[in-house]
C-alpha cells in the first residue's frame, strides 16, 4: 500500500507554525530541515508620566503647600497705623488683616500670620474691646503692647495665648527701634515667638476657597471692579486698586500708595468689606463684630455684594451672597474693612 503524499498546503502551514514558534524551515523535496530563529525582542514601554508632589491646604490661604510645613499655631499682632508707625514690618506676609476704628476716628490692624511668619513685624499696640471677637476663631498667639485691664482681661479670657510686651516671657522678643518715636515703636521678634509655643493647634479654616482665582464668586459672578475706596471717619480714608498684571488689589489709604517697610505697595488677593455697628464705652469705640450686616467681596477685579454674620466670638466671619450662597474667596490673602455704618464705601467700575 503506497501512504499519500502530503500535499503542499499542508507543508505551508507546518511551515507557517513553525517561524510563528520562531523556527525557520528550508525544503528539499519532501524532507524539512530546521533551523532556529532568535525571537523578536518583547516591546518595552518608557513612561514620562511623575506623580504629583503631595501638598497640604494652607487653612488661610487656600493655596497648597508642602506637609508638614503648616503644623504651627497661627500669630495674630495688634498692628499701630498711626503715621508715625508707617511703614509697618511684616504687614506684607500676613494670610490675613483686619482693619478697624479705633478712638479720635484712627484705625488700627489686627494682623494674622499662619504660612509665611516673618522673622520680625510691628510696631504692635494696644488692645480693644473688639479684639478678642476678631483673635478668637484663629486660636494660636495674639501680640501686643498692652492696654486698659478691662480690655486686656477680655483677651485673656479667650483661648489665645497672650503675649504681651512688657512680661517676663516677651523680655527677650519684643523690644523698642531707635528708627521710630515711642509709643510707636515696639516691634516682634515674630519667629521667636512662634517657636516658644510649638504646643499651641493650627488655625482652623476660616473661610471658603475657590479652586483658583478664576473660580472665585467674585470673578465669576461680580461685577467688574476697578478699584474701591472707603472712608472710617473724616480722618481715616483709603482705597485699592485692581492690578490686573499681579492679579491682586494694592492699597492706598490717604491718597498716598500704602507701602511696606521694603518700599513695596501692599496688596491683597481678597478686599471684604463688612459695615459693622461701632458703639462707644468710656469713649473707646467697639467694632460690633457679632451679629450680622452688609457685605462687598472683591476678587479676580470684580465685587459681589453680600451678608456677613458672626453668631459668637469664637466663629468665623461667615460671608453669603445675596443668594444665599456661600462666598469662595480666591487662594490668597485677604484684608478686611471693618467700615462703621457711618462711614462709607463706593466701588468704581473699569473706565470704558
Amino acid at each position: 500500500m503506497v501512504s499519500p503524499r502530503r500535499s503542499p498546503s499542508r507543508r505551508r502551514l507546518a511551515a507557517a507554525l513553525l517561524v510563528g514558534s520562531g523556527v525557520a524551515f528550508v525544503s528539499a523535496g519532501c524532507a524539512i530541515e530546521l533551523a532556529a530563529v532568535a525571537p523578536s525582542p518583547s516591546p518595552s514601554y518608557v513612561s514620562d508620566f511623575e506623580a504629583p508632589a503631595p501638598t497640604e491646604f494652607a487653612p488661610l490661604r487656600g493655596t497648597s503647600v508642602e506637609p508638614g510645613s503648616l503644623e504651627g499655631a497661627s500669630l495674630s499682632a495688634k498692628i499701630d497705623n498711626h503715621p508715625d508707625a508707617r511703614p509697618q514690618v511684616g504687614l506684607d506676609t500676613a494670610d490675613v488683616v483686619f482693619e478697624e476704628l479705633v478712638e479720635g476716628g484712627m484705625t488700627r490692624y489686627v494682623g494674622v500670620w499662619h504660612s509665611d511668619i516673618p522673622e520680625v513685624l510691628g510696631p504692635v499696640r494696644s488692645i480693644r474691646p473688639m479684639d478678642p471677637d476678631i483673635v478668637s476663631p484663629f486660636g494660636g498667639i495674639i501680640a501686643y503692647s498692652g492696654g486698659q485691664e478691662r480690655f486686656v482681661a477680655l483677651m485673656q479670657q479667650t483661648g489665645v495665648y497672650n503675649a504681651i510686651h512688657g512680661q517676663p516671657d516677651t523680655a527677650s522678643t519684643f523690644y523698642r527701634t531707635d528708627d521710630k518715636r515711642a509709643p510707636h515703636n515696639v516691634l516682634v521678634k515674630a519667629r521667636e515667638v512662634a517657636s516658644e509655643h510649638t504646643d499651641l493647634a493650627p488655625p482652623a479654616q476660616q473661610f471658603a476657597f475657590a479652586r483658583d482665582a478664576a473660580s472665585a464668586t467674585a470673578t465669576r459672578h461680580g461685577e467688574p471692579t476697578a478699584s474701591l475706596s472707603y472712608a472710617f471717619s473724616p480722618q481715616v480714608s483709603g482705597s485699592w486698586t485692581w492690578d490686573a498684571a499681579a492679579e491682586t488689589f494694592a492699597r492706598a489709604q490717604s491718597g498716598a500708595p500704602d507701602e511696606d517697610a521694603a518700599g513695596d505697595q501692599l496688596e491683597a488677593t481678597n478686599v471684604v468689606v463688612l459695615r459693622v455697628a461701632v458703639t462707644i464705652d468710656q469713649d473707646i469705640p467697639k467694632t460690633e463684630l457679632v451679629g450680622s450686616g452688609e457685605a462687598w467681596v472683591s476678587s479676580g477685579g470684580a465685587t459681589v455684594h453680600g451678608t456677613w454674620s458672626k453668631p459668637d466670638a469664637t466663629s468665623p466671619v461667615r460671608l453669603v451672597d445675596d443668594h444665599g450662597a456661600v462666598v469662595r474667596l480666591a487662594p490668597g490673602t485677604t484684608w478686611f474693612e471693618l467700615v462703621p455704618t457711618e462711614g462709607s464705601v463706593e466701588f468704581a467700575p473699569p473706565a470704558g
